[in-house]
């Protein structure tokens, strides 16, 4: 039997005043030409506070990078702050790759990432990256 489900899925949800959007799945090519402008209009309001979890993706390519990237630049744009959720070291490694480690501000735990709403980032915020 065919399974024709999406290899991929965004749910949005508000936790404590900060948006949380879990991406479960492939975070490729196909994946980013289709939630790109989900995740840009979590991006919309002026000083977003947005959470991407990361825990439930499964392959993260340069596709992927290149959304996170963008969406970054689109939150400083607006004021605002982004942070990862990521526990999978082999995103932590492709980030340390292509030099975006300090880019990003990222946590491995949810709770932990929603409860830091209110500090000033340590890390990531400093220019905007293609």
């Amino acid at each position: 039997m065919f399974d024709d489900r999406p290899a991929f899925g965004v749910r949005v949800r508000v936790l404590g005043g900060v948006t949380v959007a879990e991406i479960t799945g492939e975070l490729d090519i196909l994946a980013a030409a289709r939630i790109s402008a989900r995740l840009d209009s979590l991006a919309r309001p002026v000083r977003p506070n947005l959470v991407l979890d990361l825990r439930m993706v499964t392959f993260l390519d340069c596709s992927g990078v290149s959304l996170l990237c963008r969406l970054r630049n689109r939150v400083l744009e607006r004021g605002g702050r982004l942070r990862l959720v990521i526990v999978d070291p082999r995103f932590l490694r492709l980030l340390r790759m292509v030099r975006l480690e300090d880019a990003f501000e990222v946590v491995d735990d949810l709770a932990l990432a929603v409860a830091r709403s209110g500090e000033v980032s340590a890390g990531g915020g400093n220019g905007a990256l293609a």
